[in-house]
């Protein structure tokens, strides 16, 4: 495992909510990452982790490596891959996102 998939392990594993996004959360770098902020702080997430995959290709690449996903953002929850914006757009009208991220 190289050292950026390792990095990345450690950190959706150490953490209870991360988003892998172009961006940062008070700066989303596109509409697709900005959706996904929106919508964990619709569900109250206060401890977000927030990966700016814009600073650092290996990660960029890495991240799409890692969950065999080809898009970002990617939202990690308890170290499992839930998805992109449209995946945490549809688990949020139905509710499914609220319930995932409560303690």
């Amino acid at each position: 495992m190289s050292d950026v998939q390792s990095w990345i392990k450690e950190t959706v594993t150490g953490n209870p909510v991360v988003l892998f996004m172009k961006g940062t959360a008070q700066f989303p770098q596109c509409g697709f990452s900005g959706r996904a902020i929106q919508l964990l702080k619709a569900c109250g997430v206060q401890n977000m982790v927030t990966v700016n995959v814009l600073e650092d290709p290996e990660v960029r690449q890495g991240i799409k490596d890692f969950s065999n996903w080809p898009t970002v953002p990617q939202l990690y929850v308890k170290g499992e891959f839930i998805g992109g914006s449209d995946i945490m757009n549809e688990m949020f009208d139905s509710g499914e996102l609220q319930t995932l991220l409560k303690d």
